[in-house]
């Protein structure tokens, strides 16, 4: 049996306007629920930041400062603010969930309109991102929530034994 061009077209769409459907949801609050090895999770199981009363954020906050400004802010700007090509990530995370930014990240994205073209690289390959996209999503997280300032946070946790374990296990896979 031969599926012809335009029934392959369709079938593509229709997967888009489902996986776009899917990721319509927005993110849940940032509060976390549950703490997992240092790791905090909101009440999705997406990861979040814990900051507490004296300022002092959680490692994966921390680490996602350090691996955003050495991988994002080139485009996105410093402290997710934006830049004239690529958008503001500390006001996007208030919109798109952890699975659409993760998607995003991996896949890369392209957006055409007012005569400009906008292009997200895909990062997938890029060990630099992958084996902290996470952390990366909590720093943003704990910007678009106000949670954490401008600049390098003053006082974090230590980092926590799992990290480190993860760390490497994903920096040998990837070599």
């Amino acid at each position: 049996m031969h599926i012809s061009s335009l029934g392959r077209l369709l079938a593509l769409a229709l997967a888009a306007s489902w996986a776009t459907s899917a990721m319509a949801e927005p993110p849940a609050e940032p509060k976390a629920v549950k703490d997992a090895d240092g790791k905090y999770l909101d009440s999705k199981g997406d990861p979040t930041f814990n900051v507490k009363a004296d300022g002092t954020v959680d490692w994966y906050t921390y680490s996602g400062y350090r691996r955003y400004h050495a991988e994002c802010h080139q485009c996105h700007g410093p402290n997710a603010e934006g830049s004239t090509y690529a958008p503001a990530l500390k006001d996007s995370l208030k919109r798109i969930n952890y699975a659409e930014f993760y998607g995003i990240v991996v896949g890369g994205k392209q957006t055409l309109g007012g005569g400009q073209e906008k292009v997200m690289p895909a990062l997938g390959e890029n060990k630099n991102v992958m084996c902290y996209i996470d952390d990366i999503y909590v720093y943003l997280r704990a910007r678009s929530a106000d949670a954490v300032g401008r600049g390098r946070p003053e006082k974090h946790e230590d980092k926590p034994p799992a990290a480190s374990a993860a760390e490497q296990a994903c920096l040998e896979k990837s070599s």
